[in-house]
């Protein structure tokens, strides 16, 4: 239209998003490289919750680490955000009908990153609570029990759902390669076959408690794991599509 000047400056062209998906994917690697880190050789296993001398001991001895894990899972949580809007933003472009799917996905993936902070601020909750002071046990107890379900088994529902659209929209719209698809699907069954872990107790020696290893490795895990790929195949495609011009 006449009269409407042209863009120009720093902002004038809109940021790729085949490259911020690229970039928000190695970032979820490297943090989540380093959370696990910090879990297994810095914290390591938590006592039983009903062993109150060793618990309070525990939370005391790892309380600074447990919250530098705590502002990694949270620097992870928002390069998931930015992860998720770009792979909405992919299907979309390709595939306008395709949108409603993408707002679920996108939905979805925000809510598990609410519940993944709130958990975080729970666990934060319990270094907290043995700084400068001194700890509660029923305090620490509770405070662990109320994250240990988000972590677990409603992560899992979330990410089942998340993963399920994502293997949907990427299959159907051809914009990334199909196995990259089917691995969503496989995430998808794997979080749905980790609900159960809810059932599982607290026991952070147990494979199968609830929010335990198992929840880790065959729902949580997975997951990233596909964010990663996905960002890897998007970067590569990006620069095969570059290379060519």
């Amino acid at each position: 239209m006449a009269g409407i000047p042209p863009r120009t400056g720093l902002h004038s062209r809109s940021p790729d998003v085949r490259q911020w998906t690229g970039i928000a994917a190695v970032a979820v690697a490297v943090l989540l490289l380093a959370e696990f880190l910090v879990r297994q050789l810095m914290i390591g296993p938590r006592p039983e919750l009903s062993n109150e001398p060793e618990l309070v001991a525990f939370m005391n001895r790892t309380a600074q680490w447990t919250l530098t894990m705590v502002m990694i899972d949270s620097a992870l949580m928002a390069c998931v955000i930015v992860f998720l809007a770009c792979f909405r933003q992919l299907i979309t472009q390709s595939r306008n009908d395709l949108n409603w799917i993408a707002d679920l996905a996108f939905g979805a993936g925000l809510v598990f990153v609410g519940v993944t902070l709130v958990g975080d601020a729970l666990e934060a909750g319990t270094a907290l609570d043995t700084i400068g002071a001194q700890p509660d046990p029923s305090a620490l107890r509770a405070l662990t029990e109320g994250h240990t379900l988000m972590f677990g088994a409603i992560g899992c529902i979330l990410i089942a759902l998340v993963a399920s659209a994502s293997g949907y929209m990427t299959l159907a719209s051809g914009v990334l390669p199909r196995w990259t698809g089917r691995l969503a699907y496989v995430v998808a069954i794997l979080n749905v076959l980790a609900i159960p872990t809810a059932f599982g107790g607290t026991s952070d020696r147990s494979f199968f408690s609830a929010g335990g290893v198992g929840v880790a490795v065959f729902a949580t895990f997975p997951w990233l794991a596909w964010v990663v790929a996905v960002g890897v195949v998007t970067i590569r495609g990006r620069r095969r599509a570059a290379a060519t011009r």
